[in-house]
């Protein structure tokens, strides 16, 4: 590890510690019927908290596919006449932030179960800009990945955005859920996905740097593609994707956070249309998983895993929508699937972009120590982990019909290159596991906040050239 990447976690530990002190702070104000007023929240002797509580804060992440994470966050929670407190009655999250690797944040979020009694509510809006958005085609180790290709060390280098396109995303998604009965429940959603896809804008990269930085104007990955027919006209530059989903789900964990025991797991279906000029979509995605958390000695040792598949059962939906991994009630602010620290932690963020796929996340929880700093609660963990994403269904890429496109609309390409990116021979390789491992420090306070430090290696290099694959963000990944 250098000597940024050391200066940078700690930075990022520090703010991560600021933040938990300073969401726990009474630096918050009640809001009365008319107008706002300047005494704190009431508290009884057991510091149950009533009214409306809120803090400013600051918005800090690293992840080692996007980038340092700066920026600003604010929850609001309010807890009535304090009743039902720890739980609140209505949470508002507002987060702005922007990475270093050019990848926005604009998010707004409600969560309530009392805005219908017996029910959970949800609703989400966020715009997430990514200039330098991953992209290493189709099928994983079908598709070559060449590191030297994206680093201006190697003597192979053609550009750091080779393996890049641009991708906006508007998504507005609203969810429900009410129980079946013991740990069952029912769930349903509706929302709307927009995306904006092009080729990397070498323009607005390069401008303000010095030309010994500068980035050339070539074609990478996501251009090939397009030139090559293997993305579709209709898919090339996004659209919009409306959807309804409905499913299953059954919940006995003993705490959302940083759980010691129980079962989680989810099933449900996922309807996608397209509109506009391309219609293109008109797909039904299925997924499961299963969490599974087993206390091995109390609340020292936790064994915690995760099961999960996406499976794209009728139609046929864009790229986009295949790297886009659904779930229940959004937490993270994007879920991509697979590779990177959402699912498979070490390995490259769309390394495996697929129809359909499963992945496995297994770890041991150790708690090494607990203490106290004036009334809140701390406890350092150690978690040693080993992710696997698996292909289950692959994109059919035939070398005659990529061929003819290539002569077509990229006759300057030396067709004898064309191994260099794709191994049509090779295909039983597109269902080899792909594998990683590695281990995380944990931070938590109160039982409730974790900041999580992962560090994680693929077993293969074709999945990552790099070693200086760290993740600092707030909770465990599952």
């Amino acid at each position: 590890m250098n000597k940024k990447i050391f200066l940078l976690l700690i930075a990022v530990l520090m703010a991560g510690i600021f933040s938990a002190f300073a969401n726990d702070a009474d630096t918050t104000a009640y809001l009365g019927d008319k107008k706002p007023k300047k005494e704190k929240p009431k508290k009884d002797k057991s510091g149950v908290r009533t009214g409306w509580t809120f803090g400013i804060l600051p918005s800090i992440a690293y992840d080692a596919d996007k980038g340092f994470q700066y920026g600003l966050l604010s929850n609001v929670y309010y807890f009535g006449d304090g009743s039902t407190y720890p739980e609140y009655l209505h949470s508002l999250y507002f987060e702005a932030a922007y990475t270093t690797k050019r990848s926005g944040l604009f998010r707004f979020s409600y969560d309530s179960k009392h805005l219908l009694p017996g029910h959970r509510v949800k609703l989400d809006v966020s715009y997430l800009p990514d200039a330098l958005c991953d992209f290493y085609g189709y099928n994983g180790y079908q598709t070559v990945y060449n590191h030297g290709w994206a680093n201006k060390k190697s003597e192979d280098y053609i550009s750091r955005a080779f393996y890049k396109s641009q991708r906006d995303l508007l998504r507005i998604a609203g969810d429900i859920n009410g129980s079946i009965g013991e740990d069952w429940y029912w769930n349903a959603g509706l929302g709307l996905l927009w995306y904006n896809i092009a080729p990397v804008n070498i323009d607005m990269i390069n401008k303000g740097k010095k030309p010994e930085n500068m980035l050339p104007d070539v074609d990478g990955m996501y251009d090939k593609y397009v030139k090559w027919g293997i993305i579709s006209p209709a898919e090339a530059n996004g659209g919009w994707h409306p959807y309804l989903r409905g499913g299953i789900s059954y919940d006995n964990r003993d705490r959302l956070q940083n759980t010691n025991k129980g079962m989680n797991a989810d099933f449900f279906l996922t309807y996608y249309a397209g509109f506009g000029e391309d219609k293109y979509a008109n797909s039904l995605i299925f997924n499961a998983s299963f969490r599974h958390f087993v206390p091995v000695y109390k609340d020292w040792i936790i064994f915690a895993y995760r099961l999960a598949a996406q499976l794209n059962v009728a139609g046929d939906a864009p790229f986009y929508i295949n790297n886009y991994y659904n779930n229940l009630f959004i937490q993270r602010v994007l879920y991509e699937g697979l590779g990177g620290g959402n699912t498979n932690r070490g390995i490259l963020r769309n390394r495996i972009t697929a129809k359909s796929y499963a992945f496995a996340n297994i770890e041991f929880r150790f708690n090494l120590c607990k203490f106290d700093i004036g009334k809140e609660h701390f406890a350092i963990g150690l978690n040693p982990f080993l992710d696997m994403g698996l292909i289950l269904q692959p994109y059919r890429l035939d070398e005659k019909i990529i061929t003819n496109n290539i002569l077509q609309n990229d006759p300057d390409f030396d067709l004898d290159d064309l191994s260099d990116y794709i191994v049509f021979d090779e295909s039983k390789n597109i269902y080899r596991p792909h594998l990683s491992a590695g281990i995380g420090l944990k931070l938590m306070m109160n039982d409730n906040f974790v900041l999580s430090v992962d560090w994680a290696a693929p077993f293969d290099k074709r999945d990552n050239g790099s070693l200086a694959n760290i993740y600092v963000k707030m909770g465990y990944m599952f």
